[in-house]
């Protein structure tokens, strides 16, 4: 069984947990609802976004880049002391890893689909 810290210290590790969960709950509905209204009108939903597959694919690499911008003032931070929890640091370079190499698979899906139309006879 897990006990819950006593003190002022244990209260502020409870109300962060507690924000953190609130924070991922609000992130799956948003996701719930999307998900919803894009089923109900796909079309809709792709004009009112205008958005294509190079607009996709520049807002997914723009993430990724604000995950490994994210992880390098992470990992600056905590070299010069100024964060002391080596699991956020730890996350924020593991997340930027694992986004790099999800990038790397589709670039590498891309070119084999690329190479293979150019294969393909007319």
């Amino acid at each position: 069984m897990s006990t819950i810290p006593s003190g002022a210290g244990g209260l502020q590790q409870v109300m962060a947990l507690r924000r953190q969960v609130v924070e991922q709950s609000d992130a799956l509905r948003n996701l719930r609802e999307a998900g919803a209204a894009e089923a109900n009108n796909p079309t809709q939903q792709a004009q009112a976004t205008g958005g294509g597959f190079a607009d996709t694919l520049r807002s997914t690499l723009d993430q990724v880049n604000a995950a490994q911008a994210r992880s390098a003032e992470m990992s600056a931070a905590y070299e010069r002391g100024e964060v002391t929890d080596v699991a956020q640091v730890m996350m924020a370079r593991q997340e930027s890893s694992v986004a790099f190499e999800a990038t790397l698979q589709v670039r590498n899906k891309l070119l084999n689909a690329y190479q293979e139309i150019m294969r393909m006879g007319v």
